[in-house]
């Protein structure tokens, strides 16, 4: 969901007409309903897991979702809601932009953190072998 709400912002942004980006804006706060949720389930149930496990995958791994959950919660939630609240009143000044410009740097590093968690993952279960 998130590759998917970073990947529409982008491409409204460089080709949709001001409407279209407040549409995509729109659903992308609609889309944290679901989102939220889903991100608490996966955060606990990864903790959970993890409860007992001190290796350094495991550590790492707890060490970014803190990293990620408030990125999300003091970053991208706040911008999506200013963002739709200015894209729907028509609002694409410097302000907007300059929100816009935050809101997918920081949409970028909670992908690459949680494309690092998954490859942990994927390696602690051994679906990926590590590089050597």
């Amino acid at each position: 969901m998130i590759l998917t709400f970073w990947t529409s912002t982008v491409v409204s942004e460089l080709f949709a007409s001001h409407e279209k980006i407040a549409v995509v804006k729109a659903l992308i706060l609609k889309g944290m309903y679901i989102l939220i949720p889903a991100m608490i389930v996966v955060g606990g149930s990864g903790m959970s897991m993890g409860r007992r496990r001190k290796d350094l995958l495991t550590r790492a791994k707890k060490q970014r979702m803190p990293i990620i959950a408030l990125n999300g919660l003091l970053i991208l939630l706040p911008a999506a809601w200013f963002l739709a609240g200015k894209a729907a009143a028509g609002d694409f000044d410097a302000t907007f932009y300059a929100f816009q410009t935050v809101e997918l740097m920081a949409g970028a590093a909670n992908l690459t953190m949680m494309g690092l968690n998954m490859r942990d993952g994927f390696r602690m279960t051994g679906r990926l072998r590590r590089s050597r």
